[in-house]
């Protein structure tokens, strides 16, 4: 059970996303490297990168010296950019309380403060882009002795 605030595949998009934010300008690196570094399964990796480059935020190149980048610089591909083309939507409509129908008519118990985190993460993901964040911590590939 996921009980994370993003739904899973948002997080496999942010993870790819952000690793890809790491290369050098020029660099390209291949969904195997990729899938090792995010750790995300390279099945839905590939799921993942063909919706982000549909959005246009990814490049993608076939070929020995090919792979994936980003689009456009990481300062300007907002974390909300990222989930929207990964299909997750932050502000749902959902009733945090399990009721049918939740609304301010009609609100449920967890209304008004569950809004209000719904509110919080989409403010946090229109404000951070992929600059924002630390790619120094990003675990390394390690590679074997050819």
């Amino acid at each position: 059970m996921n009980h994370s605030i993003v739904p899973i595949s948002g997080e496999y998009a942010l993870r790819a996303a952000v690793c890809l934010a790491a290369l050098p300008a020029e660099g390209w690196m291949t969904a195997k490297d990729l899938a090792v570094i995010a750790n995300v399964p390279p099945a839905f990796l590939a799921k993942v990168l063909r919706r982000l480059a549909v959005h246009g935020l990814l490049l993608a190149q076939k070929g020995h010296h090919g792979g994936f980048r980003l689009a456009r610089p990481a300062a300007s591909i907002r974390v909300l950019d990222v989930l929207q083309a990964a299909e997750i939507e932050l502000n749902t409509g959902h009733c945090a309380f399990g009721f049918a129908r939740c609304n301010e008519a009609a609100p449920c118990p967890l209304h008004d403060v569950y809004k209000d985190l719904q509110q919080m993460c989409h403010t946090w993901a229109r404000a951070n882009t992929l600059a924002d964040v630390d790619v120094t911590r990003i675990p390394r590939l390690e590679r074997a002795p050819e």
